[in-house]
């Protein structure tokens, strides 16, 4: 396995590669639901790129961007178990070098949900995805669905600027008892992993009702709402019911409906979500 650091010896790899290439971009700490990632793009690519960018530009302030896990020679050894060919790692003035002042934003999804509560983080999260895009030159690129508003605003981005690649959309990976991976369940303490189950509980309930046929989304939000404030340890930023291509919330819900949540659990924030079909 080949570890890159700079976007200058990307580029003049990448001329070498065996196509079609896959990239996964991910800011490290990886866990199951990103080498799921992995093993997606392994079987259908000949090439496999993972990039690891913990990208500051789409952290707000106060958040926890010192805190957030770094643990480089564990993300590779994993790397290399599970196949990956590449790993992209350049350091932060290798992506945003002095001077650097050119911003991507997608205006409209990012408005509401995660864009209303952290503003400027899809702007960032855009940014470092075109730059990523325009290093590895992928054919596909593999995303999950766990980060719901990220995949739309991804496609949303590559739609508008003509982007010669596939979006590539991979299921939420869950730990047993439901929570979603993510990097950030390492903040959880067992009392609070425990509590955290409570995002998936509400979003099975949610199906539950959908598959009886409740068409009210409001009514799907407020039992959301109730049985997650039946957890002690829990606070509520945001629970959402809302078309899967616009994020705008929905009155009547229909098949394809994405239910999405933001809750704190003690000081860690916590996303999930599940297309109610």
């Amino acid at each position: 396995m080949q570890i890159v650091r700079t976007v200058a010896e990307m580029k003049q790899l990448r001329k070498q590669l065996a196509e079609p290439v896959g990239l996964v971009p991910t800011m490290g700490a990886l866990h199951e639901g990103h080498i799921e990632l992995v093993r997606r793009a392994r079987a259908e690519c000949r090439t496999t790129v993972t990039s690891i960018f913990v990208n500051p530009t789409q952290f707000l302030p106060g958040e926890d961007l010192k805190a957030y896990p770094h643990v480089p020679d564990q993300d590779t050894r994993m790397l290399e178990a599970v196949g990956n060919d590449i790993v992209f790692m350049p350091p932060a003035k290798e992506v945003y070098p002095p001077g650097f002042n050119t911003w991507v934003e997608v205006k409209g999804v990012t408005d509401r949900l995660e864009g209303a509560s952290r503003p400027g983080h899809f702007r960032g999260v855009a940014t470092v995805v075109n730059k990523l895009f325009n290093a590895v030159q992928p054919t596909k690129a593999y995303f999950g669905q766990k980060d719901a508003q990220q995949v739309i605003v991804v496609k949303k981005m590559v739609a508008d600027l003509n982007m010669n690649l596939e979006i590539v959309v991979v299921p939420t990976v869950r730990e047993p008892d439901g929570l979603a991976m993510s990097s950030r369940n390492v903040y959880l303490n067992p009392e609070e992993h425990k509590a955290a189950t409570v995002l998936y509980k509400s979003l099975m309930l949610a199906h539950e009702l959908f598959w009886k046929d409740e068409k009210d989304a409001e009514r799907i939000r407020k039992a959301m709402i109730a049985l997650i404030r039946k957890e002690p340890l829990a606070a509520i930023d945001y629970v959402s019911i809302a078309d899967p291509e616009t994020v705008e919330e929905l009155d009547a819900i229909r098949p394809g409906a994405l239910a999405s949540l933001a809750v704190k659990i003690g000081k860690t924030r916590l996303i999930d979500n599940l297309i109610l079909r």
